[in-house]
């Protein structure tokens, strides 16, 4: 195996407290807009492709309203996070150092662009990643990246850890084998090979 590729929300950390409290602050100063984001909401919608969030959360909304609105809600989002970093699951911080020493590590999210740089310099684990993609960078589904990354990187054989079926369908997209962390925050009724804890990772090496 020559890498490993990430998914971020629901896999590495959870950041929906602190995406909630940017968000409902971005609705409030930049819409009229009567409504509040919390954190079981936002479980259902960490995972998805940007335009999917904003497109399910502002339907009432034009959609050059809706763009604006959620470009300020990730921006807000970004700025927050600097100095609130959401929280690392159980074992990611020891598990990433060990694999580090054997395995080039990768993430692959749907988040902004800025958000993977906020996570690693948060959480200090920027010298553990090799290289990462998201949907900011491309505007390209999850599965897309997946195999533009591993084009870059010359990876060959890799899997690739995520905790919601749009991780599993993009995983059967690039070709590449899928790990679902059962732990977070989407269901993968069919998954096959399954983690209850980070740590667990080791036994599908």
């Amino acid at each position: 195996m020559d890498g490993i590729i990430f998914d971020l929300d629901g896999t590495l950390w959870d950041s929906r407290e602190v995406v909630a409290k940017a968000w409902n602050k971005a609705i409030k100063e930049h819409s009229d807009l009567n409504m509040t984001v919390d954190v079981p909401l936002l479980s259902t919608l960490f995972g998805k492709s940007m335009k999917e969030i904003s497109d399910q959360l502002f339907p009432m909304l034009p959609d050059e309203e809706r763009t604006k609105l959620a470009i300020a809600c990730y921006e807000y989002e970004n700025e927050l996070l600097e100095t609130e970093p959401g929280v690392l699951f159980s074992g990611v911080r020891e598990t990433l150092i060990e694999l580090s020493k054997e395995y080039p590590l990768f993430i692959v999210s749907n988040c902004q662009c800025g958000y993977i740089e906020v996570f690693m310099k948060g959480c200090h684990l920027e010298h553990l990643f090799t290289d990462f993609l998201c949907f900011g960078d491309t505007s390209m589904p999850k599965g897309y990246n997946i195999k533009k990354l591993m084009e870059k990187n010359a990876l060959h054989d890799v899997i690739y850890i995520g905790d919601t079926q749009h991780d599993a369908d993009a995983c059967i997209e690039a070709g590449v084998p899928f790990v679902f962390a059962a732990y977070g925050f989407g269901k993968v009724p069919d998954a096959t090979k399954v983690i209850t804890t980070f740590s667990e990772i080791n036994k599908f090496l």
